[in-house]
């Protein structure tokens, strides 16, 4: 059975940063991403990584704030998120994808996780 278990949400106030974390079972798949959900909003991708953690990509509303990698060995994908923002608050989810495409569309991701809130005061 897929699996993929966030953690290291939580409270932070602005200007502080977080780690989010995604442990991926059975193993990490083609493409992983970050997406996040504010209240109100629809989903929106965040950061994608591809080809074994070769290459990334991220959003222009997070970029030099917000760092996606990954560690195979154990199977889990990082964002690491600096500079928060009040309008980083929102529900992450980590997302995986079997055969990859365009990163931010939602439809491309096979499995998806229950998620954990960030939330920057």
């Amino acid at each position: 059975e897929v699996q993929l278990v966030e953690s290291g949400g939580g409270s932070v106030q602005a200007g502080g940063s977080l780690t989010l974390s995604c442990v991926v079972f059975p193993s990490i798949h083609h493409t992983m991403a970050w997406f996040r959900q504010a209240p109100g909003t629809e989903r929106e991708g965040v950061a994608a990584i591809y080809d074994g953690g070769r290459n990334t990509l991220h959003a222009d509303s997070v970029k030099g704030r917000f760092t996606i990698s990954q560690d195979n060995a154990k199977k889990t994908v990082y964002l690491q998120m600096n500079s928060l923002k009040p309008e980083d608050t929102a529900m992450y989810y980590c997302a995986g994808s079997l055969k990859g495409g365009v990163w931010h569309r939602m439809g491309i991701y096979n499995y998806w996780g229950q998620g954990t809130q960030v939330t920057v005061s």
